[in-house]
Parts: C-alpha cells; structure tokens; sequence
C-alpha cells in the first residue's frame, strides 16, 4: 500500500480541517497509508472543532507509521507557535513552506510514494518573502524540474494549462511554439501517469474559433498549429487547435481524454462547473507525484467546521493511482 505525505497548508485556512475529515473516512486506509505534515497545536485544536473521536500521534518519520484507524499521525515540524484564523500571516507562509520542503525531501528520499498538499495562501507567501507564485513553482523549484504543467481532473474532464499564474495580458506573449509543444508533451506523459492506453489528446486555440483562419488573431497560425504538426511528426495522438467552445463539450462526452489549454481560465471554468467539490489537482512532470485540492485556503469557511473534505479525499485517491 502507498505512503502518502499529506502537507497541512496554510493553518490559517481549510486545509487542517479537511486532513483530519478525509482521514477520518474509513475508505483512505483502502487506498493508503497517510503521514501529516505539519504543527501539532493547529491539528490538534482542528480535531476538537470538529469534535471527531480522532487521536493525534506524533511520529518522527514516515518509518514510525502504523495506518491505525481513528488515528491520524503527524510529523511535527514546530513551525508554529501561535496562529491567526481565516488570514493569511507571514508565518503561516514560512510555516507552508517548511511542510512542503519536508514533504519534497521524503519523496525524494523514497520515504514516501508521493505528496498531496492542503491549500497554501499565494499573499501569506508573499508576506513571508518568497516570490514563488504557488505550489506548482515551488515544487519544480525543488525537484530540480525544467518542464512541468498544472493538470487539473475532475469528473469527465482533465485540463492541462501552458501558462498558469500569470495575467490575462501576458498570455499570447507566452503562446509560442516550443511552449506549446512542450505541454503536449507532457499531456501524453499526464495519459501515461493515468494508464491511459491510446489517448486522445485535443489542442484547444488561443482566440475565438481558434483565430478563424487568422482573422481574430494569428497565434493559433503562427504558434498553436506548427506546434501541434510538431507533435504529430513525432508520433503524438494530438489534434487541434479547435475552438475553446466546442472541445470541452467533446471531452466532457469522453471524445478526448486530456485537453491542452493556453490559459489558467480557460481550463479551469469548464472543469469547475462541472467538479467544483471533486477537481484535483495534479503536477505534471515532477520527479514525485504530486496531487492537492483543487480550490484555495477559503478563509472565508475556514475554522467554521463546514469546509467539504471531498477535493482532499479525491487527491488522496489520485495519488495512489498516478505512476512516474
């Protein structure tokens, strides 16, 4: 069975809560065997909120697990002594970083078959004084990765991104040939780490109807298209690109197993409509498996008890099934 790192996020957000809820369920321990990563007093002071018959065991690695039921065991890293609810803080970012710098080093070390990480603040980051713009970065960062992508799954749908965390204006600057051959790339490694057999790999366009022959923009011409003859020279399944209103239909009837998206929202609404509760992101390319939630901190809910657990229970399952 797969040892899982679970990275506790941010302890001013939902990410306590929703560890000590998914592990709670009985079916995790079907699929594995997780370790937390995190700060004891933030854990502990979820479980009695949440007032579930839940024990804390502190561990000092993964080596130490047991897997009990009712028990959830933590590797405390005393980053936190004291924190603010519902706000990002400058500790709450340094406190993020040193989970996950954790989490990345037993991976590596083969300690663990993969991490899955709570929901981080990119402001409490940004308090801290790191400039890394979420997880994705940092993650490549420190497994010495050149070439990765965001894939996001949730239902019928999985969406991979060749741009991320940048602005809207920045976009078709970033649309070039080798950055979209690239992500296809690493789409068709994405199908493999699902065991997807024969994928169908689909090229969304960057403007409406995909440029229409140039006359809303020539990115789709001068970038998207001999990028993806690139890709079918080299043996790829890919086709495209095809106007972003019509491929998600498409894929959301099973007629595409993994969409290549130009941009963050391009991706993401669609999927969100359809799996806003369940998506689950996963990092493509990295060295480790790597899955999270597919929402943010929500301080909003946070220590309020009403935060749904179903994105984290997804992205613990998706690690156990995803292969480098």
């Amino acid at each position: 069975m797969k040892k899982l790192a679970i990275t506790m996020g941010d302890p001013g957000g939902v990410g306590p809560e929703i560890i000590v809820k998914a592990l709670y369920c009985a079916e995790i321990r079907d699929y594995c065997n997780p370790v937390v990563i995190g700060d004891h007093i933030v854990i502990e002071e979820a479980i009695n909120l949440l007032k579930l018959p839940v024990k804390l065991r502190l561990i000092k690695s993964p080596e130490e697990s047991k897997s009990e039921l009712g028990v959830i065991e933590l590797i405390d890293l005393g980053a936190i002594k004291r924190f603010e609810k519902c706000e990002p803080t400058a500790e709450g970012g340094n406190a993020c970083v040193s989970y996950i710098k954790k989490a990345v080093e037993l991976a590596l070390d083969k300690q663990v078959d993969g991490i899955v990480t709570a929901p981080i603040s990119k402001e409490a980051l940004k308090m801290a004084g790191f400039t890394w713009p979420g997880h994705t970065e940092l993650l490549a960062e420190l497994t010495g990765t050149k070439d990765y992508a965001m894939m996001l799954v949730g239902g019928p749908l999985k969406v991979i991104l060749v741009t991320i965390h940048t602005s809207i204006r920045s976009v078709p600057g970033m649309i070039t040939k080798k950055n979209v051959l690239k992500t296809i790339h690493l789409a068709r490694k994405a199908c493999d780490m699902l065991s997807i057999k024969n994928p169908k790999i689909a090229v969304a366009g960057l403007n409406p109807h995909a440029g229409e022959s140039g006359i809303f923009g020539d990115e789709d011409i001068k970038k998207i298209i001999p990028a993806v003859k690139e890709a079918i020279k080299e043996g790829i399944p890919v086709s495209g690109p095809y106007p972003s209103d019509t491929i998600f239909h498409k894929a959301y009837k099973g007629e595409i197993d993994i969409v290549v998206c130009m941009y963050h929202d391009q991706g993401l609404i669609p999927l969100k409509m359809i799996a806003f509760e369940e998506g689950v992101n996963v990092t493509v390319g990295l060295p480790i498996i790597r899955t999270s939630p597919d929402h943010g901190t929500a301080y909003d809910i946070a220590w309020k008890g009403v935060a749904n657990p179903l994105s984290m229970l997804e992205a613990i399952k998706m690690a156990t099934r995803l292969k480098i």
